[in-house]
């Protein structure tokens, strides 16, 4: 039975690798084999012609003429904008850059948060056929409530919080300041899976409520059609988790 070393496990592997990136030791090949092992269980079948969404912001210019006076109005932009390049692809939670992965959604509210528009933002978005029958990895996994153990838990336990932690580095936005080597190791776990014949991941977004899904091959969706959205509120919420300091004394 393959299993984790420690609950903290992935972030020894996530911390190894900014040392070790493209020739890997003993330690970071057991703990991608052990991930590969217990994806099995993990296993989910995406039939085809299933729908998925996909968000970009912004929009095209439709021209029109009107008793001899031109025009212009919004439109989504076009089939193949909503796409990636195949070979242009920046650096992403599961692609390395020039590799373009296609990343999509369940559902159209999760497409659109995932892009993070502003108050007024277009937003682009596409519904996406599937293909062809997929076989998916479902990284999500059920949160638990204790955050620090005082021992290594059982192997469940382990098994399932390394889950969790997997999830939660694939559900972490792209920001620009980011470093590229934040993305090397779920990209290294992405392409693991890619090699051995999967065709893509599921991952909770982090911005929403929903699911996010990477697939490995540009061609295992097209779009079959597209429309323009405007965003009309965005909210936030949050919550203090840090002490509070104070630059000047208070005065008595």
């Amino acid at each position: 039975m393959a299993e984790f070393k420690s609950y903290l496990s992935f972030y020894d592997f996530y911390n190894s690798i900014s040392q070790w990136r493209y020739i890997r030791n003993t330690e970071q090949e057991e703990f991608l084999s052990v991930v590969l092992k217990t994806s099995e269980s993990r296993r989910k079948e995406l039939p085809k012609n299933i729908t998925l969404w996909r968000a970009q912001i912004g929009h095209d210019l439709r021209e029109y003429e009107i008793d001899g006076e031109k025009d212009a109005e919004e439109c989504p932009f076009d089939v193949d904008r909503m796409k990636p390049l195949k070979y242009k692809a920046s650096e992403g939670r599961a692609n390395p850059k020039g590799i373009s992965y296609l990343y999509t959604a369940y559902e159209k509210d999760t497409a659109i948060a995932e892009v993070r528009p502003w108050v007024g933002a277009y937003v682009s978005v596409a519904q996406l056929k599937v293909t062809k029958p997929l076989t998916l990895i479902n990284c999500v996994a059920e949160k638990s409530q204790l955050k620090i153990y005082s021992n290594e838990p059982d192997v469940p336990e382990r098994e399932r919080k390394v889950w969790q932690n997997i999830n939660e580095a694939f559900s972490k936005p792209v920001t620009q300041n980011d470093f590229v080597s934040d993305y090397v190791p779920t990209q290294i776990i992405a392409e693991m899976f890619r090699h051995n014949g999967l065709d893509g991941l599921v991952y909770k977004s982090s911005l929403c409520s929903g699911l996010n899904v990477a697939l490995f091959d540009l061609d295992m969706a097209r779009v079959i059609n597209c429309t323009l959205f405007q965003v009309k509120s965005v909210r936030f919420c949050s919550v203090e988790t840090g002490s509070q300091y104070f630059v000047e004394k208070k005065s008595l």
